[in-house]
């Protein structure tokens, strides 16, 4: 199938959408598949086993749509992070049987646990997925001749051969996985499938504590435990694989491999019969006792009524020993066999829970967990039970204790918000159930608006309600130097002054008349004017038209007012902004273009500057991308 990356408009999350592909929406087989894996999914409800919250079919499309998983496969962490140790691959295993053991609790075998198909996320809670080979368990749970499904370095000997599937298959695939995480490979390697198929029927695997020596020797027991060649010697649940594996993380060098469990029913097989030889003894035996002759007809008589006689009394018989065993049973058993033996619960709040479960399942009772969130109760720690202190159980019985369980308290992952726009990172913390606080700060390399920074840093946890501080950016830090003075220098001489300074030409009087010995006679602003760095400055030239010159500056000594030009929304904008500029001071009315170019999106907030006439005004428009943008006024008291 393909596996896209989705998001729910109506619950406002994201969720993965597994559609099978085109090319096999006509194959029946594939179709029937698809929709076991769904069914089989869906019936599970359980932490470490991929939710699934929808599937159906559309115009020939087959869907499921699955809970997302922000992670990594086990595979790909394995072959991250080579071999693991050995608390955190028992960790992991723990919850990949956990879940095996609510879908075996619920009639269905995977068929295909391996690596690839655990996910894990950057919490570290492993996920069970792909449950399109599943089968439920019934006496047709036998893989397909000629065309086994699962993969081959993962699957068990009965998977390899074609035979009879059942729970003790998933434990043998899951014991390959535990073995590739301990040690980096897996157990048998081949050229070909069929071959690394033939050792997993015939070759014994070399034990996991020869591969890395830091294997305690309790985990290397219950991994050869697990992958034995025969069904009967291997674990016979989940329940007790997950037991062993809680064991070991407080003994892990404790026996493992005392006790074989043996199989009521193991697989035999059975060679076919020759019917065709068969029937000829058969004759050969009538012939010889002389059945079919009519001599014989009247011993044939006689012996039925034997036949008959005989069965009467094995009848009698039978009535005489089942009336006796019910006697004995209700009667003589219970006066020489004592009662069953009680249990009495006890009080196990604020206990760890890991302990009372070992516990009382070595009693034969069991066991279920609801998991919740709480501030005060650490984790893993007893929160309620269903059976109160004191109440008293028969061991014998079907008995089942719920306790509710703390999952310590609830805490959000902090998102990577930068160089989103902080609007959007406020929304996007609110959805997470938090607070934002927002903080101006400047950036020479994040344009203004987004975000710089959050404190709490990403992935940073903390609970439902902390502020989180949200940086954004307010463009580069400007600075202010003075205008240096540069009457009386050349044009390349003041353009050099202004570059030393920060500062850029402005415009030049007379426009392009200005040759390489003129010399400025005028600028604009004024030397030693305080301004921001960037800022145009004006000059005007000596020669035939300075008298020209003269005229248009002589009611111009202004005062220069700085003003930033803020860019919103600048995710409207490409990477280049055309800014114009126009101004209309107040003595002159005259509309005058002080700014017209392109400048980088990131240089903005821009700063201009304004010429405000004495005891006046000057009133400002803003063009950007040819498109009016803002208007403002500046007065000479501001």
């Amino acid at each position: 199938a393909f596996v896209y990356k989705a998001k729910c408009r109506l619950l406002d999350r994201f969720v993965a959408v597994k559609i099978l592909r085109p090319e096999f929406t006509n194959d029946e087989e594939f179709v029937k598949r698809f929709r076991i894996e769904a069914q089989a999914a869906a019936s599970l409800s359980h932490p470490n086993i991929v939710s699934i919250y929808d599937v159906g079919h559309e115009d020939n499309i087959h869907y499921i749509v699955m809970e997302y998983i922000d992670g990594v496969t086990l595979k790909e962490y394995i072959s991250r992070e080579g071999p693991l140790k050995w608390k955190e691959a028992v960790n992991i295993a723990i919850q990949i049987c956990s879940a095996i053991e609510q879908a075996h609790r619920n009639h269905i075998v995977h068929r295909d646990i391996k690596p690839h198909n655990i996910l894990l996320t950057k919490n570290g809670i492993a996920k069970v997925t792909d449950f399109g080979i599943a089968r439920a368990v019934s006496s047709t749970t036998i893989t397909m001749v000629g065309s086994t499904i699962g993969s081959v370095h993962y699957f068990s000997p009965e998977q390899a051969r074609g035979g009879f599937i059942d729970e003790k298959s998933d434990l043998y695939s899951l014991g390959i996985a535990l073995y590739e995480m301990v040690t980096g490979r897996v157990p048998f390697e081949g050229e070909t499938p069929v071959a690394v198929a033939l050792k997993h029927i015939q070759n014994l695997a070399k034990p996991p504590v020869e591969l890395n020596k830091n294997v305690p020797k309790g985990v290397n027991d219950i991994i050869m435990k697990a992958i034995k060649k025969e069904q009967s010697k291997r674990y016979q649940t989940a329940s007790d694989m997950l037991a062993d594996l809680y064991r070991v993380l407080k003994e892990p060098n404790g026996e493992f491999m005392t006790e074989e469990s043996v199989d009521e029913c193991p697989t035999r097989k059975i060679d076919i019969l020759d019917t065709e030889g068969f029937d000829m003894e058969l004759k050969n035996v009538i012939q010889k006792e002389g059945l079919m002759t009519m001599k014989d007809n009247e011993k044939r008589r006689e012996k039925k009524k034997d036949k008959y006689t005989v069965v009467l009394a094995v009848f009698t018989s039978l009535i005489i020993m089942l009336a006796v065993g019910y006697i004995t049973y209700k009667v003589v058993f219970p006066t020489i066999m004592p009662e069953s033996e009680d249990f009495e619960v006890g009080n196990y709040v604020g206990k760890d829970f890991n302990a009372v479960r070992d516990e009382l399942q070595a009693k034969n009772i069991n066991v279920k967990e609801k998991r919740v969130f709480n501030e005060q109760v650490e984790k893993d720690i007893i929160i309620s039970q269903s059976f109160g202190a004191g109440q008293v159980l028969k061991l014998q019985g079907n008995n089942t204790i719920e306790f509710e369980v703390s999952n310590g308290p609830q805490l959000i992952v902090i998102p990577d918000l930068k160089l989103q726009d902080y609007r959007t990172a406020e929304a996007d913390l609110k959805k997470l159930g938090l607070t934002s606080k927002i903080e101006e700060e400047h950036s020479d390399t994040i344009a203004s608006g987004l975000v710089v920074r959050t404190d709490p840093e990403i992935d940073e946890e903390v609970k439902p309600g902390t502020v989180v501080t949200v940086f954004k950016s307010v463009g580069p830090e400007l600075k202010q130097v003075e205008v240096p003075d540069l009457v009386g220098k050349t044009r390349d001489e003041a353009q050099k002054l202004l570059m030393d300074s920060k500062l850029v030409i402005g415009k030049i009087f007379p426009e392009d008349v200005s040759n390489a010995v003129d010399a400025v006679t005028k600028q604009y602003p004024p030397a030693k004017t305080p301004v921001d760095e960037g800022s145009p400055v004006d000059i005007y030239f000596e020669g035939e038209y300075a008298q020209a010159a003269d005229g248009q500056i002589q009611n111009l000594q202004r005062k220069t007012v700085s003003e930033r030009i803020n860019l919103d929304n600048p995710e409207s904008y490409g990477d280049k902004v055309k800014i114009l500029v126009e101004i209309t001071p107040s003595d002159t009315q005259k509309v005058q273009t002080i700014v017209n170019e392109k400048r980088n999106k990131s240089s903005f907030p821009a700063t201009i500057s304004i010429p405000v006439p004495e005891n006046g005004s000057t009133k400002v428009r803003v063009f950007l991308d040819n498109a009016f943008y803002t208007e403002f006024y500046r007065y000479d008291n501001q």
